[in-house]
């Protein structure tokens, strides 16, 4: 079904699928046949109830993965990464990922080899700019892992909302304050911290670590 055919049954009052399904026959559909719809829209109901994300991967382009947040809510993970300024996958130095109630921090030479069997868990996913550099960058680091979690990359998301600028921009538009120890913090800052955080300053990860949750959990917010 097109967009125009479905902003079609929008403007007549069909908002859901259920609506529609109650009539196939009362409503205009720019001569899609209705018949064709009725049996998409039954499948779809179908694999939304057993969470096929990988259907739904199919047949949604990547822009509207946003409109499955709702029903995927449950089975998501806000996820973001730091690295050492480098754009090898061995430059990934942590992974920070939010399933909504916990944080946990996967670091380089602790956890990090645990971190692919730990999103199998998950049908979704969301982050800030991940299609442009967080997925490219693990894919690099975990080039067995498939990533075929539906993707809310909330960076063009918010573009289209009218919102500009970077995470920590946008996070003062929202009127969302950081802690003091990270507030004005950067990804420069990150790169900076792992380096101390070699030359043996313990400090300096746990401020590195605490930058990131704050970096995912606002994703949430958002």
């Amino acid at each position: 079904m097109t967009h125009e055919a479905e902003r079609t049954l929008w403007r007549q009052g069909a908002a859901t699928w259920d609506e529609f399904l109650a009539s196939p026959g009362n409503w205009e559909t720019e001569n899609v046949d209705k018949a064709s719809i009725a049996r998409v829209l039954k499948n779809s109901q179908k694999k939304l109830v057993d969470f096929d994300h990988r259907y739904f991967l199919r047949k949604i382009p990547s822009k509207d993965h946003w409109r499955m947040f709702p029903e995927f809510e449950s089975r998501l993970v806000y996820l973001d990464i730091e690295t050492d300024g480098g754009w090898a996958g061995s430059s990934v130095t942590m992974i920070g990922a939010y399933d909504g109630n916990e944080f946990r921090a996967f670091v380089r030479g602790q956890d990090l080899h645990e971190f692919p069997a730990y999103l199998e868990q998950f049908k979704a996913m969301v982050t800030f700019f991940g299609t442009g550099f967080d997925i490219p960058m693990l894919r690099k680091l975990y080039p067995l892992t498939a990533f075929d979690q539906l993707h809310i990359d909330l960076c063009p998301t918010m573009r289209r909302l009218g919102y500009r600028g970077g995470l920590k921009k946008i996070e003062r538009q929202l009127e969302i304050w950081r802690g003091d120890d990270t507030e004005g913090l950067t990804g420069r800052d990150a790169i900076f911290l792992w380096k101390r955080y070699l030359q043996g300053e313990q400090r300096a990860l746990e401020l590195l670590v605490e930058y990131n949750r704050e970096d995912v959990v606002n994703l949430k917010t958002i």
